[in-house]
């Protein structure tokens, strides 16, 4: 499937975004026109490969800055929702891929230390190393500061005690950003930490592996008596909520761009199947009902995108935090997207609910985004409340 890119002609973007969208919908083109369906069995080495094949192609570039081997100056909001779309068009594994190097990198790019960016940033860049997020945990996941992963400072280093839950590319990676609790406080944003904790370090370890409906690398990890050297610290002792803030600041609008991917997909396949399908002596397409669905799937598919990505031209073009508009964009376009993904499984009538079916896999790919980086009902939240400033600082 060739992802349509219409809406590059938008204002939001510049060439270098255009050029960048139309070559990766090239190269995931080039790639086999349907995605394999993956288990839990072969889900690991699945991930593996595309990390590969991604830095190969110079994809992972974007996911770090230009002095460490990447493809920009900064962190550049659009070329990680273009890139995502398209790649969640293709496939929803290799937008995972894509994604969690990302994610998974970003404390270090805000918080590193520059020996800490050296070592690690480039091989991200390249595909040699696999990166990891770590700061849910199995009581603290929207209530991110119930967190109670201890961190202690000892003369060894800083000793880690606890666990962390739905860790993606928990398993594979080869390191974990980890955020834990350094200060007295019992609950709360303050005295938490940030951590780059190595996979080998002694006392992690995988607790169980997580299935889930769409299959990914997903892990609960248990720290007991890790020591981390005290140079494993990112950014400012103290700091590690703001960091992990800033960090999803930054990723959460490519999860928008990854739910419109999925929609434009499936609007793909509902307009293909809506064309091609007999019924009542025409088509499915030359009835009214269908056309109307898929008038509401195409005006919540452009409602989704302008949503992505203006929230990502905000986060690279405006000062100050894009907290409010990136909330907007997580929250339209997935929603957006799981109405979308819906309409194209109800049009392919019993076919669209049979397993391997190409809209039953987007059925299951994007009911994810409703939670993880921020659930839908955080967001509205968040939504709420920079209305509110906004209203009054009129």
């Amino acid at each position: 499937m060739h992802a349509a890119i219409d809406h590059l002609a938008w204002p939001f973007f510049d060439d270098t975004h255009r050029a960048l969208a139309t070559a990766v919908t090239e190269w995931t083109a080039a790639q086999g026109t349907e995605p394999v369906a993956h288990t839990e069995a072969d889900v690991d080495d699945a991930c593996r490969a595309w990390v590969r094949r991604l830095g190969a192609a110079g994809w992972l570039r974007y996911c770090v800055p230009e002095p460490w081997g990447g493809a920009l100056p900064t962190l550049d909001s659009r070329a990680l929702c273009v890139l995502r779309e398209a790649l969640a068009a293709h496939d929803g594994l290799a937008d995972f891929a894509f994604a969690m190097q990302g994610l998974g990198s970003g404390a270090i790019t805000l918080g590193g230390s520059d020996s800490m960016r050296a070592e690690w940033l480039p091989r991200v860049a390249s595909g040699h190393a696999i990166a990891a997020f770590a700061l849910s945990e199995p009581d603290a996941g929207s209530d991110a500061g119930a967190m109670r992963l201890r961190a202690t400072r000892t003369e060894a280093g800083w000793q880690l005690d606890g666990e962390k839950t739905w860790i993606s590319n928990g398993g594979i990676a080869d390191f974990y950003c980890v955020f834990a609790r350094s200060g007295s406080e019992p609950t709360g944003a303050k005295g938490i930490s940030a951590f780059l904790v190595r996979a080998e370090t002694p006392g992690l370890r995988v607790a169980e592996r997580i299935t889930v409906m769409s299959p990914h690398p997903l892990a609960l990890l248990s720290f007991d008596t890790c020591v981390v050297p005290h140079d494993a610290l990112l950014g400012v002792e103290g700091e590690g909520f703001a960091l992990a803030m800033r960090t999803l600041d930054i990723f959460r609008v490519s999860v928008a761009a990854a739910a419109t991917g999925f929609a434009r997909r499936a609007m793909h396949e509902a307009l293909q199947h809506a064309d091609t399908r007999a019924m009542f002596g025409a088509t499915l397409g030359a009835q009214p009902l269908a056309q109307a669905m898929l008038g509401d799937m195409a005006t919540d598919l452009d409602a989704a995108a302008l949503l992505t990505y203006r929230a990502a031209w905000h986060r690279d073009t405006q000062p100050g935090r894009s907290t409010g508009v990136a909330a907007k964009a997580k929250l339209g376009a997935t929603e957006l997207a799981q109405q979308i993904i819906d309409r194209a499984l109800q049009l392919h009538g019993g076919r669209g609910v049979r397993v391997g079916e190409m809209v039953e896999r987007l059925y299951r790919d994007v009911r994810a985004l409703r939670i993880y980086e921020g659930a839908t009902e955080v967001q509205r939240l968040l939504v709420g409340r920079e209305s509110l400033k906004s209203h009054r600082a009129v």
